[in-house]
C-alpha cells in the first residue's frame, strides 16, 4: 500500500513537471530523497514518462494524425513533399536522432553518474539561467510554419542535453527555439511533438528493467504512477499552451535557480546525499 501511495505522489510530480521547463527527471530524483524514499531509478523514471507522452498523443491527436498521414503520402506522392506537415514529419524524425544516439551510447553513464544530485542541482541553475536569457533576448518573430531543417536539428541537439537530469527536455528545446527567434507558442508546440519519439522509445526500452534492475518499484506501482502522470500531464499541457501565449518563462527560471540552490545547500550541509 505504501508503494502505491508513493506511486501516486511520484506520478503527480511527473505529470506536473514534464511539460514545464523545470525538469521532471530532476524532481523524480530530488523529492524522493527529501521524503526518505531513495532514488526510484532511471527505469522507473523513463517508464512513468510514457504516461505524460500519451497525454501529448491524445491532446495533439489531430496534429499528429495530420503530420503522420501527410508524411506517409509524401513518400509516394510528389505533390505532398513540400507540404508543411510532411516537412514536420521529417523534422521530428531527424530532430530525434541526437537524443536517441546519445541515449544508447551513454546509457550506463545516464543511469549512474548523471543521477548525482550535485549534477542535478548545478544543471537546474545553469540551464535555468540559459532559459531566462534565451527568453529575454529571443526575437519572438518566427511561427511554427517557418521551421527549417537546420533549426529542427539544433533543437534536437538541445533536447539531447536533457539526458542529464536537471536540464529539462522542454526547457532545453524551448531555450534553443527562443534563441533561434521562434515564438513561445511555436517553440512549445514543437518541443511537445519532438519529445514523443524519444520519451516513448526510452520508456519502452526500459520496460524490461521494471521487475528487476534499476527500479525501486514493481509493475503495480509503476503502472499506477504512469496512469496518474497521464491524467495530470494532460491538464498541464492545456494550461501551459495558454500561459505561453501571454506570459514569459521567468517564474520557471526563478523556481529552477531556487530549487537548484536549495539542493546544493542541502548536499553541502549533509541533509541530502548525492
Amino acid at each position: 500500500m505504501l508503494d502505491l501511495l508513493k506511486a501516486v505522489v511520484l506520478g503527480t510530480l511527473q505529470g506536473l513537471t514534464e511539460f514545464l521547463p523545470i525538469s521532471s527527471s530532476a524532481h523524480l530524483r530530488i523529492y524522493p530523497e527529501l521524503f526518505g524514499w531513495g532514488d526510484p531509478g532511471a527505469a522507473f523514471t523513463a517508464v512513468v514518462q510514457i504516461g505524460t507522452e500519451l497525454a501529448v498523443l491524445v491532446y495533439f491527436r489531430e496534429d499528429i494524425w495530420r503530420i503522420g498521414s501527410t508524411w506517409v503520402r509524401s513518400l509516394f506522392q510528389a505533390e505532398y513533399r513540400g507540404h508543411l506537415d510532411a516537412r514536420m514529419g521529417w523534422f521530428i524524425i531527424v530532430g530525434s536522432l541526437p537524443i536517441v544516439v546519445l541515449g544508447i551510447a551513454l546509457k550506463d553513464v545516464i543511469e549512474q553518474d548523471f543521477r548525482s544530485l550535485w549534477i542535478v542541482g548545478c544543471t537546474l541553475i545553469v540551464f535555468g539561467v540559459l532559459l531566462g536569457l534565451a527568453d529575454r533576448f529571443g526575437r519572438n518573430e518566427k511561427e511554427i510554419r517557418k521551421l527549417t531543417l537546420r533549426d529542427a536539428v539544433l533543437m534536437g541537439v538541445a533536447q539531447a542535453c536533457a539526458l542529464v537530469p536537471g536540464v529539462s527536455r522542454s526547457g532545453a528545446t524551448l531555450s534553443m527555439g527562443r534563441l533561434l527567434g521562434y515564438e513561445r507558442a511555436a517553440a512549445t508546440r514543437y518541443a511537445f511533438l519532438l519529445a514523443i519519439p524519444a520519451v516513448v522509445g526510452a520508456g519502452l526500452f526500459e520496460l524490461k528493467e521494471i521487475p528487476h534492475g534499476d527500479n525501486s518499484y514493481g509493475w503495480g506501482p509503476t503502472l499506477v504512477a504512469t496512469i496518474v502522470s497521464f491524467v495530470v500531464g494532460y491538464a498541464v499541457i492545456a494550461w501551459l499552451l495558454k500561459w505561453v501565449t501571454t506570459r514569459t518563462y521567468t517564474p520557471f527560471v526563478v523556481y529552477r535557480v531556487v530549487l537548484g540552490g536549495a539542493v546544493l545547500a542541502l548536499l553541502s550541509s549533509g541533509v541530502l546525499t548525492a
